[in-house]
């Protein structure tokens, strides 16, 4: 799983919410390409993109299990989930030049962004014994 960290204003690059319509289609369409080639290649799983911080909820139990809902934004996260792939790749190498891509999608002025992209093996259960 490649999991896209997107930072706040203010600290590596510009919040989304500033840049021009053209560097917004830009960055939609390398991520379109990306899925593309991706998908061409045999080794997409699933991919979505994220809405921002705002409209982000943390939900934990309550009192007898009744969900207690924080709205965001937050102001001590600095940095926040934007997307994710899942990728079926031959090779943990290959799963690392992919989130390198990835990194390189262009932000304002068409500069690439160089982001994190967290690259996390998906865990598989124990074989269960019959």
């Amino acid at each position: 799983m490649l999991l896209m960290q997107f930072s706040a204003a203010g600290t590596d690059f510009p919040s989304i919410d500033t840049w021009t319509p053209e560097e917004i289609a830009a960055h939609i369409a390398f991520m379109r390409e990306v899925d593309g080639k991706l998908s061409a290649d045999g080794e997409l799983v699933q991919a979505e993109g994220l809405a921002g911080p705002q409209q982000a909820r943390i939900v934990r139990a309550g009192a007898g299990g009744a969900p207690v809902v924080t709205e965001g934004p937050f102001a001590e996260t600095k940095e926040f989930l934007a997307g994710w792939w899942i990728v079926d790749c031959e090779t943990p190498q290959r799963a690392v030049g992919i989130a390198a891509y990835i990194s390189t999608a262009p932000g304002p002025g068409g500069r690439p962004l160089n982001m994190p992209i967290e690259v996390h093996p998906i865990m598989s259960a124990p074989p269960q014994e019959l």
